[in-house]
Parts: structure tokens; C-alpha cells; sequence
């Protein structure tokens, strides 16, 4: 059936071109602490989703290095709690290169949702923070979106809500809707369950599957540049594992 909308995830997927924020941190604290364990820093990376997740920590009009910052702060809190001796000035430094990295991917990424949008309403989905708007703004990026989506929850099954609430916003049936993503478990498995095609964005996740999952996808792309390609030569009716 003809691809007609597309149901597009944000963080980890157009803000970083397929790589898990969790995976960009560890690296980050692994290049400013040395001997970091890394079971620890899994730790205070759930800490800091956790105490994000909170009311009123993120306000909606903040901006992402806003979040950045909250976020690492968090994280040293953990850290300096479990005997880590730490400088808080770091924190600064290491939001900084952050938000960088994301500046500089959705300047490349800009010039390729301006071509989708021209052929494809895109409805925007993400696990955030209360601010996305705010942060799409910033970043100059959300004029391409026919409506953003926005949930807070923590919980991957509940994702599934958010994927059929975009596919009403787009107005097609779901298997009209190809919804893309580079989380397994928050992207590709809920919007499958719907009834949606399901292209996951493969790169650096934070995730464990067994064989059987990768089979799930219909396609699988190594960088978000290859969607547009994709789309155009799509076999409904085939796994397509483009690389």
C-alpha cells in the first residue's frame, strides 16, 4: 500500500542520527572520568531520567542545553553520592559539546525533513520532557512537523498510545504510515503492533534483542540521509534491510 504520512521520532533519531542518548553520555563521562564503571554510570543515567521525569524540573519554554545541564547535574549528584569525587564545573563543559553535537546534526538534517515534508505530512513523536516545541524552535526545525506528539512516560509499552494517537493526527490508515525510529523497543515494536511499516534507524542504541526482533522491521537504515531514498523505492512487501 502507498506510503502517505510518516510518523517520525525525535530524540535519537533526527536530533543525533540514530545514536542513544545514553550511549553519547557514557562516552562523554568516559573521556572526563577516568575509571568510571560503567554499571554505575547506567545508574545515575536512570537516576537522571527518573528525577527529569519530575514536575516542574523542566519548564516548557527551556531549551535543550537546559535539559542537558539538568540532566548531567543529576548524574553527578549519583555519581558524587557513590563515593566518585567530581568537578562540578564539568558540567558545563560537557552540555555544551553536547548540544553542539546536536546543533551540528540538525543542520544536516534540515535541508532532508524540508524534502520529506514536501511529499509527506510528518507527525513527530517523542519521549520528552514537556519543552519540545521549545527545543524545535530553537533548532529551526519545526515547521516541518504537521503536529508534534509529546509524552513523558518512562514506560516503552505506553508508546504504542503515542504512535496511534499520530496516526489520527495523520488522518491515514495505519498501514498508510511509516513510522521510523532507532529505539526497538520505543519506536519499532509499538508502531508494528498498530499496524504501521516500521523503518528502524540502526546505529548506536542502548538496547538488547534477540535474532528473532531484527526481523520484525521492514527496513533498516544506517543513517537518516538514506530515508528519503528509501521511501522512494519502497517494496511494501519486503524486508528491506538497506545499508
Amino acid at each position: 500500500m502507498q506510503t502517505r504520512g510518516i510518523l517520525l521520532n525525535y530524540e535519537g533519531t533526527i536530533d543525533t542520527n540514530g545514536q542513544h542518548w545514553g550511549a553519547i553520555l557514557w562516552h562523554k563521562f568516559q573521556r572526563h572520568i577516568i575509571g568510571l564503571d560503567k554499571s554505575v554510570f547506567n545508574r545515575a543515567y536512570a537516576y537522571s531520567e527518573d528525577a527529569l521525569a519530575a514536575k516542574d524540573v523542566i519548564q516548557p519554554s527551556d531549551v535543550f542545553l537546559d535539559v542537558l545541564t539538568q540532566k548531567i547535574n543529576r548524574q553527578f549528584d549519583y555519581l558524587i553520592g557513590h563515593g566518585y569525587s567530581l568537578d562540578y564545573s564539568l558540567v558545563n563543559t560537557m552540555a555544551k559539546e553536547c548540544n553542539e553535537l546536536v546543533a551540528r546534526t540538525l543542520r544536516k538534517t534540515r535541508d532532508i525533513l524540508e524534502g520529506l515534508s514536501s511529499n509527506f505530512p510528518i507527525v513527530l513523536v517523542s519521549n520528552f520532557y514537556g519543552n519540545l516545541n521549545a527545543v524545535l524552535a530553537e533548532f529551526e526545525v519545526r515547521q516541518y512537523f504537521a503536529d508534534v506528539i509529546e509524552t513523558t512516560n518512562t514506560i516503552p509499552h505506553l508508546n504504542t498510545e503515542i504512535y496511534e494517537q499520530g496516526v489520527k493526527r495523520l488522518g491515514y490508515a495505519p498501514e498508510e504510515c511509516v513510522a521510523v525510529g532507532d529505539s526497538y523497543n520505543r519506536d519499532i515494536l509499538p508502531s508494528k503492533e498498530i499496524g504501521c511499516k516500521t523503518v528502524w534507524l540502526n546505529v548506536m542504541g542502548w538496547e538488547e534483542w534477540g535474532i528473532d526482533e531484527l526481523e520484525i522491521s521492514d527496513a533498516e537504515i544506517g543513517d537518516f540521509s538514506q530515508l528519503p531514498q528509501l521511501l522512494e523505492r519502497w517494496e511494501p512487501t519486503a524486508l528491506d534491510h538497506y545499508r
